[in-house]
């Protein structure tokens, strides 16, 4: 172990204390013992409890025990614990990015990013929720007589299952909607990152949530994910494609509703007449964001032509001048991979189109000295479609360059995945760009931005398409997915049929002429 790492493994002891495990980890179910590490060093931060199957079912009765009244709770009142879980969050953001860091390997800034996804999700659903969920009125049958209402009620209990890559933003930004309308959620943590979960689950208590309305389970995922769907009204997952196949296969075997955000292979296109000081700027935090442990950064670099080597070196220089380390500070720009098994995929990935013929153009290296799972950013160039890299998400500090001489050319490149999740397009002209943006198949598309005014617009849809997933986070469809629509309509004074004087002809004849009169009518 070298110096640095021995020094981060004493910062790990002082902020990972025992006292701070058993607050987190009060009242969660688990006779059996599991552990996270450390991914600057491999060390272990924390011994945590593990659930049995049995346990799993005993976290999903006391959370369905506690639904009822969580229900019931005004929507307002609801809506209320989120914007004070929002102010909490930001008086106590140190002690959560030191955790998240501590958990992930990802540099301070990156880390913030998460701090600031979750205070705008607490703060669009802590006051939009109660438009969201109130009663709606529509047309009846028969205007006046039929009286129609709209309901907005919970699944009850909610299974979500998050990932160690964003493990405030994927725990609390997610759960934070299911809760306001009015579900009780089961959420298994990936457990490397469980430390994060537990601490926002614990500032949502202490804000006035009851605490088995959020219970959290750890184990494997493989074990504790099928019980998950196993016991829910209602599934959100966020990982793999592979495993969201499964988790969506469950779901439906028992006609359950599920949301999906899966992999991606993002890419990222600067036309002809880009800012490329600019586009260089933010092609660089859309590929190293997170040590590219990001679902929606770039891995594919489309670039015009007639620009690419201006563009090619201006992104290279900013690339070899990143710091690359372990902190808990701001001034890092790119920290550790998650693990052993992202390391093996970022280097698998780099020989295999390093054999056939890329060329890297700078990075390419591990960087152990560091750390078990540093490694540098990497750029290829002359990547071809049978080097894994062209078609497989690497997720990880690696992207490649392509060159385009049409913007047809672009468009093809740009769809030429079986995923869908996030785009970014670089010009001078806006109406241009959106044109293109139209053309691109995925969920989510930036204008002179990597991935932020997207994903930073907490009141729109957020999603991938295709082999990216199914449903959407943010907006209005991201906390009305937690809800299934109940229509309640009054008939008044007359009833609908045949009734007194009027049999079935005469009715007819009368349903004939109301229903051509009420096409004429501008009704709502």
């Amino acid at each position: 172990m070298t110096t640095a790492q021995s020094a981060m493994g004493g910062v790990a002891a002082r902020k990972v204390t025992k006292e701070l495990v058993e607050s987190l980890t009060r009242g969660v179910v688990g006779s059996e013992r599991t552990a996270c590490h450390t991914p600057f060093t491999g060390e272990q931060l924390a011994e945590l409890p593990r659930a049995t199957p049995d346990e799993v079912g005993e976290a999903f009765a006391r959370a369905r025990a506690a639904q009822p009244a969580w229900a019931a709770t005004p929507v307002e009142r609801r809506a209320r614990i989120a914007l004070r879980f929002h102010d909490l969050l930001l008086r106590r953001q140190s002690q959560i990015l030191d955790i998240i860091q501590l958990e992930t390997g990802k540099n301070r800034f990156s880390a913030h990013e998460e701090l600031q996804a979750v205070a705008m999700a607490a703060r669009h659903y802590g006051r939009a929720a109660p438009g969201y969920l109130r009663p709606r009125r529509h047309l009846g049958a028969m205007p006046i007589l039929t009286q129609v209402r709209q309901h907005r009620r919970p699944h009850g209990v909610v299974g979500h299952i998050a990932p160690w890559n964003y493990p405030l933003e994927l725990a609390a930004g997610d759960v934070l909607p299911a809760l306001i309308a009015g579900n009780a959620v089961v959420m298994k943590p990936d457990t490397e990152t469980a430390l994060t979960a537990l601490w926002a689950r614990r500032l949502m208590i202490e804000v006035g949530l009851p605490e088995d309305v959020w219970t959290v389970v750890l184990g494997e995922g493989p074990v504790v994910g099928p019980l998950l769907v196993e016991h829910a009204d209602y599934v959100t997952f966020t990982g793999s494609t592979r495993t969201g196949r499964e988790v969506a296969r469950r779901a439906a075997g028992r006609l359950v509703g599920s949301s999906l955000e899966l992999g991606g292979k993002n890419a990222l296109l600067v036309l002809r007449d880009a800012n490329l000081d600019r586009a260089a700027e933010g092609a660089m935090r859309a590929c190293f964001s997170s040590t590219g442990q990001l679902c929606i950064s770039a891995e594919r670099l489309l670039v015009h032509e007639s620009v690419a080597d201006a563009f090619v070196s201006r992104l290279v220089a900013r690339t070899e001048a990143l710091r690359i380390g372990a902190d808990l500070d701001y001034g890092i720009d790119l920290g550790s991979l998650i693990s052993a098994a992202q390391l093996a995929t970022v280097t698998q990935h780099i020989e295999d189109a390093r054999e056939q013929g890329a060329t890297v153009l700078t990075g390419g290296r591990p960087r152990p000295e560091l750390g078990p799972y540093f490694h540098e950013p990497t750029v290829l160039d002359g990547v071809r479609p049978s080097m894994r890299v062209y078609h497989e998400e690497t997720f990880g500090p690696v992207v490649s360059v392509f060159r385009f001489g049409t913007e047809e050319e672009a468009v093809a490149l740009a769809n030429d995945t079986r995923y869908g999740l996030n785009a970014s397009v670089w010009s001078r002209d806006g109406r241009r760009a959106r044109q293109l943006a139209a053309r691109l198949r995925c969920g989510t598309v930036n204008i002179n931005e990597a991935y932020a005014a997207t994903y930073g617009s907490a009141g729109a849809p957020m999603g991938g398409m295709r082999d990216s997933g199914l449903g959407r986070r943010h907006g209005s469809e991201g906390l009305l997915k937690y809800t299934e629509a109940q229509t309640v309509a009054q008939q008044r004074l007359l009833p609908l049929g045949p009734t007194g004087p009027l049999d079935d002809r005469r009715y007819a004849s009368l349903l004939n002429v109301s229903l051509k009169a009420m096409k004429t009518l501008r009704l709502r």
